[in-house]
């Protein structure tokens, strides 16, 4: 097999492991052997972590939201390398992947990821795929495999944690990562923040850094950066976001925390503040003029539907801000831009007659 095309299946292999978590975000409660193999998957998170993203696929997968998600969506043409990979392993990630965690570690200029992930896998043609294509070592206890792909500069790395379970990197050191996620210092402090999500198939846990903070700031579009918002967010130290469908419906929560009640405050009164200046200004009569009217009534419901509270947990106060999106917030992409109304032709003006030149006088007055 050419070697572009070897990375370029991996490349597809870790683009579904390590970025598919950027999807909608949906909540729902669980229990029995799922939830146990949900708190396996994120015991195995290293408790040095910047941030902590999980995703239940099979729960997911039963969203109706994700049903109109899915026919919002655009849909590319199945690659034919992907489906030869399908062909020689067995494995369709749409099929068979069942649920992943993702830990993010920022290790001064040095981001470290690590996925570890649960599906239905043929354990003997996956590793003969990878015999055959790659290339592997032993480190401690885990036999490695090392992939002909990566993530930016950083080659990736896997190796079986059980034959329904994988692990994949691209720290350089697999075995030296699963060692320090092994360890339960440290694991208390997201622990109590995985456990207000319990069941949840899909959310993100992030704790505050400098690099985090940085990185944040500098994505912000410049029409929408707020000092004083980039002050209050850099004093949170812990920020969760979730979301619930109900319906075709998904109700998203995003959660803010740090110990300052003064901060937590500040951040309430500044995001309602907003929220009611969105709000005149979809009601503004100029503005409602340039906007199709079921894109303001998209933006107006999800506005009004809005709720921000201050939470107080003893120590920890937060901030919690809670949306509904709709599938009508989904349409505003097939909305055609509104047109402008053409300019009116000028109104023609009455021809002013000229007044003829006085006659000169060819002899002086007396």
């Amino acid at each position: 097999m050419p070697s572009s095309r070897k990375k370029k299946i991996f490349t597809i292999v870790a683009a579904v492991v390590l970025l598919i978590a950027g999807a909608a975000l949906a909540l729902h409660f669980s229990s029995g052997t799922d939830a146990g193999a949900r708190s396996q998957l994120l015991r195995l998170v290293p408790a040095d972590s910047t941030a902590v993203i999980f995703l239940d696929f099979d729960q997911f997968r039963t969203s109706p939201f994700l049903a109109k998600f899915y026919a919002w969506a655009p849909h590319p043409a199945e690659d034919s390398e992907y489906s030869q990979f399908v062909r020689d392993t067995g494995f369709s990630y749409e099929r068979d992947l069942k649920r992943t965690a993702i830990a993010v570690s920022n290790h001064g200029a040095i981001t470290d990821l690590l996925a570890i992930v649960d599906g239905k896998f043929d354990r003997k043609k996956i590793e003969a795929f990878l015999n055959r294509n790659g290339k592997s070592t032993q480190q401690g206890k885990w036999k490695i495999y090392l992939l002909n792909a990566s993530v930016g500069d950083r080659p990736l790395s896997l190796t079986f944690l059980s034959d329904s379970r994988i692990a994949v990197t691209d720290s350089g050191n697999l075995a030296d990562a699963l060692s320090r996620a092994s360890s339960d210092a440290g694991h208390g402090e997201w622990n109590e923040r995985f456990e207000r999500l319990a069941g949840a198939p899909l959310f993100a846990v992030i704790r505050q850094d400098p690099a985090l903070q940085e990185a944040m700031n500098a994505a912000a579009p410049g029409g929408f950066r707020s000092p004083a918002l980039s002050t209050l967010f850099n004093q949170l130290q812990w920020i969760s976001i979730a979301g619930k469908p109900d319906g075709d419906i998904l109700r998203v929560v995003g959660d803010g925390e740090c110990q300052s009640d003064r901060t937590t405050s500040q951040l309430r009164d500044f995001l309602q503040g907003v929220l009611l200046l969105a709000q005149n200004g979809l009601n503004d009569p100029k503005l409602r003029q340039q906007m199709n009217p079921e894109e303001r009534d998209a933006y107006l419901e999800i506005l009004k539907n809005a709720d921000i509270q201050k939470i107080d947990r003893g120590e920890w106060k937060s901030v919690r801000v809670a949306l509904s999106v709709t599938p009508r917030f989904l349409d505003l992409a097939t909305l055609p831009s509104p047109v402008a109304p053409p300019d009116k032709a000028p109104t023609p003006q009455p021809a002013v007659k000229k007044k003829p030149a006085a006659k000169a006088q060819s002899q002086k007055q007396p």
